[in-house]
């Protein structure tokens, strides 16, 4: 056996996602990394009644989305796919809302997070369905954070509603 050949192992993938499950899951990466730095980005600068509450509660959704987006990343890799995280990609491809760079009050960070959750769940419902279809398990992901990040927009849009009556 050569240097070389010891060097460079063979892999065999039993499964490779195709150009489009790629995409699709590369679409997910970069909103999820995206909704982690700007909704940190929130944490920081919001202001105002009850602005602990979701100081705090903004960090669940940065873990949410900081957990997801290692998943997401690490499955491509698993199906032989191959993440861009990088900062020009995400400022580039991700949907997620802009936030001002100044402090915000509370009723601005409540709209903005939701809005920011809202684009993540639009992207990850808009691919599942093409996801479910060549592979379920990447789907399964997909589906676990979409009801993560459904129930954050719930609790964090319940700081500013009124009852319904």
């Amino acid at each position: 056996m050569s240097a070389e050949t010891a060097a460079t192992p063979s892999v065999s993938f039993a499964f490779t996602a195709s150009a489009a499950l790629s995409d699709s899951l590369q679409r997910v990466l970069v909103d999820l990394i995206a909704l982690g730095v700007t909704t940190k980005q929130a944490h920081w600068n919001i202001v105002g009644e009850n602005f602990r509450d979701l100081h705090l509660n903004f960090d669940e959704v940065v873990d949410i989305a900081r957990e997801g987006s290692d998943e997401v990343a690490e499955r491509m890799r698993a199906i032989n796919a191959v993440p861009d995280g990088r900062p020009a990609t995400v400022a580039a491809d991700a949907t997620v809302p802009s936030l001002p760079k100044d402090e915000i009050t509370v009723s601005e960070g409540v709209a903005y997070v939701v809005s920011a959750i809202e684009a993540v769940v639009s992207t990850l419902r808009g691919v599942h369905d093409a996801v479910d279809g060549e592979d379920p398990t990447s789907a399964g992901i997909l589906e676990d954070l979409t009801g993560k990040l459904e129930q954050q927009a719930w609790f964090i849009s319940s700081e500013d509603r009124k009852p319904v009556r």
